[in-house]
């Protein structure tokens, strides 16, 4: 689409020259080339302001609440929608004052010689020189707001002295749950050794997987619900356990789904709210659904483990529990960080305020738990597009269904480009793609429900 035309009319108001330029995955940050500017727009008691900076920093909330006095929060991409449907932007413009907005601009920016505002169309940007780029934020607060957003470590070998660091550090601050030379976790749940063991044992068939399962009165209700949801439109009633995995799901799904569900349940959620529970087990059931309709796209000599991957989607934001468990304190900080740092991957934002991300925890955790190691390596390696390593398909998989969730709005962080060389490793089309996505997001009601059932 083309660059809205209030954006252009308030250029030429203001007589400034500009060119349009198609966006690019990467973003000039040398002082001598030009800025990637983005736009997010804070709220507090007082009102909403624009706060203006590198696309490829993080905003950190502490330092504009000490130069500012205010205290803001994120307004949601879901509040914004609406907004943005009316004047037919994809996002919001980088330029200063969008809707009479006072704007508040981080200092670095002006240290290149031009800036690339994002202009409200995702595929272009607005270029123009400093000079000009003052002349607009005349009436705007400069200030510094913004920090280099860390790197999200692409190698596992350097994890587990990150998380002790980590974790001295925040023991050194008297946080209330204090951790010494090891992460206090809960142990693995009884049932989930005992689905483990049974994933070992060659021999193992449907009746012992019932068993274990019926052994967990809450655990038997959710498959059961599962399988008598409208989303797999099982013929009758499914009044057992068994029924469930003869029926419809299967041995492998209902063993990996149970495996989920008891990992999801091992840790204590009272710093999360109830909105927040859902917003998880949505997203998970979202994520496997995508993945399990990804592999039916995949050429079947190509296709991995549907069990693994449809475990690694359900589990792939695991990490986010541990984070509640041992960052209690933080916990809600983390969340307020999240939302005004949505164009930046979740690790990022973890990585700045607490030393560690989130999906290294997962894996280090479900590695000491003996979980399979294509799980370990898919929630690990999930934010990395370049991944081509040993159980890269899982990894993989994950990243394309959360990226095309997150670009369909099924998310509060920002989608990031999908690499063709991804599709190419996965023996994926985007027509199949678009495909997968669009029929599974047909039955978003029938996933929301499952998602409900799953916190029962």
């Amino acid at each position: 689409m083309p660059v809205p035309a209030t954006i252009l009319q308030m250029l030429e108001i203001n007589n400034i020259v500009y060119a349009l330029k198609a966006t690019e995955p990467q973003i000039a940050s040398a002082p001598a080339n030009p800025c990637h500017v983005r736009s997010q727009i804070l709220e507090d008691s007082q009102g909403r302001v624009q706060a203006l900076l590198p696309a490829n920093a993080l905003l950190d909330l502490e330092l504009i609440a000490k130069q500012f006095g205010r205290q803001f929060k994120a307004v949601s991409r879901q509040e914004m929608r609406p907004i943005l449907a009316v004047q037919n932007l994809t996002s919001v413009p980088a330029m200063p004052a969008w809707q009479g907005m006072a704007t508040l601009v981080d200092a670095t920016i002006l240290q290149h010689p031009a800036v690339w505002l994002e202009s409200g169309d995702r595929s272009q940007l607005v270029e123009m020189q400093s000079s000009d780029f003052q002349a607009l934020i005349k009436n705007a607060n400069v200030g510094n707001f913004a920090v280099s957003a860390p790197q999200l470590p692409i190698s596992a070998e350097s994890d587990k002295a990150q998380i002790a660091d980590s974790v001295s550090l925040f023991t050194k601050r008297r946080i209330k749950q204090r951790l010494e030379d090891t992460l206090e976790l809960p142990p693995l749940s009884e049932t989930a050794q005992r689905i483990i063991q049974l994933r070992a044992n060659p021999r193992a068939d449907i009746s012992d997987l019932a068993k274990i399962v019926e052994l967990d009165p809450s655990l038997t209700a959710q498959v059961v619900s599962w399988a008598s949801s409208p989303y797999y439109s099982a013929p009758g009633k499914i009044k057992s356990v068994q029924d469930a995995i003869v029926r419809v799901l299967g041995f492998d799904m209902v063993m990996n789904l149970a495996l989920g569900l008891s990992l999801g349940k091992s840790f204590n959620t009272s710093v999360i709210t109830p909105q927040q529970m859902n917003t998880y087990w949505r997203n998970a059931v979202a994520t496997a659904a995508v993945v399990e309709g990804l592999i039916t796209s995949m050429p079947r000599t190509e296709r991995p483990s549907f069990g693994l991957a449809y475990l690694g989607g359900l589990l792939h934001n695991f990490g986010y529990l541990i984070l509640a468990e041992v960052f209690p304190p933080y916990f809600v900080n983390l969340n307020r960080y999240f939302e005004v740092n949505s164009p930046l991957p979740q690790g990022v934002v973890e990585q700045h305020l607490i030393g560690v991300a989130s999906c290294q925890l997962a894996a280090w955790l479900l590695e000491s738990w003996n979980m399979p190691v294509e799980v370990v390596v898919a929630l690990r390696q999930q934010f990395n597009p370049a991944y081509r390593g040993e159980h890269s398909v899982y990894a993989n998989l994950i990243f394309v269904a959360t990226q095309l969730l997150a670009s369909r709005g099924f998310s509060e962080r920002e989608a990031m480009p999908i690499p063709a060389s991804m599709y190419e490793a996965l023996n994926l089309s985007a027509d199949s793609v678009e495909i997968t996505i669009n029929n599974i997001l047909e039955s978003g009601d029938d996933l929301a429900s499952i998602a409900e059932k799953m916190q029962g």
